[in-house]
């Protein structure tokens, strides 16, 4: 463990914690190269780590046997690594700076239906197309994406907080608090990664953080339902749609519509 680890927040994870991990396997392999390079009198050039094996030389040795070798020799084959996101900075009073390493890029397109008499609606579809850099697990990568949308869509759509005429918080437990289900999901989602992307920076195997940068994807949700609700005035008015879009405000909004 790190005594002065930063938390795991703000999609921050992979890349303060792949890169420390990249760094103790770093220190740990430059011991290992150093020791192959003086016990079989070789330039350290000569000493390649290939899968499940060390070429040293002309000699290739099997991985096990090869660290074997080392522990008796002593080589210490633990690291402590570490890692800080470089070139971040801000300066509060001048308003100006660095506070981002770099930008992550989403593009979706939702398509929903409302039923007038009602307000309720349902998500028909998504189409996600999103940033992650490198990939480091695809399979991972989409499922982050599409929990991160449907976080957003329950952020716009159901997730709405009221006070009492006391000031108490009357949304304060899942029973009052609408949070999406699985239910609610788009009836048709369709998430893919942009392939082509690469992280410009540095960072473990140039992937970018999908945690929580997908999450603004979902306002294409709050837009196709402000896009259904104005098809009622055939799309001369703006429905002034707040959010959360909950069915009551979209029923709300339909009939303001109506009397135009």
């Amino acid at each position: 463990k790190v005594p002065n680890t930063s938390a795991t927040a703000a999609s921050s994870g992979t890349d303060l914690n792949g890169m420390a991990a990249y760094d103790a396997a770093r220190q740990i392999r430059e011991r290992l190269v150093k020791f192959a390079a003086e016990n079989w009198n070789v330039p350290e050039e000569q000493v390649v780590f290939l899968p499940n094996r060390v070429r040293i030389g002309l000699e290739e040795i099997a991985f096990t046997d090869f660290i074997k070798k080392a522990y008796f020799a002593r080589v210490q084959l633990s690291a402590a690594g570490f890692y800080k996101t470089p070139k971040i900075h801000w300066d509060r009073a001048a308003g100006r700076g660095t506070p981002f390493y770099y930008f992550a890029y989403g593009a979706a397109c939702s398509e929903v239906s409302i039923d007038t008499l009602t307000g309720e609606y349902l998500m028909e579809r998504t189409d996600i197309l999103h940033d992650v850099g490198k990939s480091l697990n695809p399979a991972i990568d989409i499922g982050q994406v599409e929990g991160a949308f449907v976080q957003g869509m329950g952020w716009l759509t159901t997730e709405e907080l009221w006070w009492d005429g006391k000031g108490r918080l009357r949304t304060h437990a899942p029973s009052t608090y609408k949070i999406p289900l699985a239910s609610d999901r788009p009836k048709s989602f369709n998430v893919k990664l942009a392939e082509w992307a690469e992280n410009a920076e540095p960072t473990i195997g140039r992937s970018k953080a999908v945690g929580e940068p997908p999450f603004m994807l979902a306002i294409s949700v709050l837009e196709a339902l402000s896009m259904a609700v104005a098809s009622v005035a055939d799309y001369k008015v703006c429905p002034r749609l707040d959010a959360p879009a909950t069915p009551e405000r979209v029923l709300m909004a339909v009939e303001r519509l109506k009397k135009v």
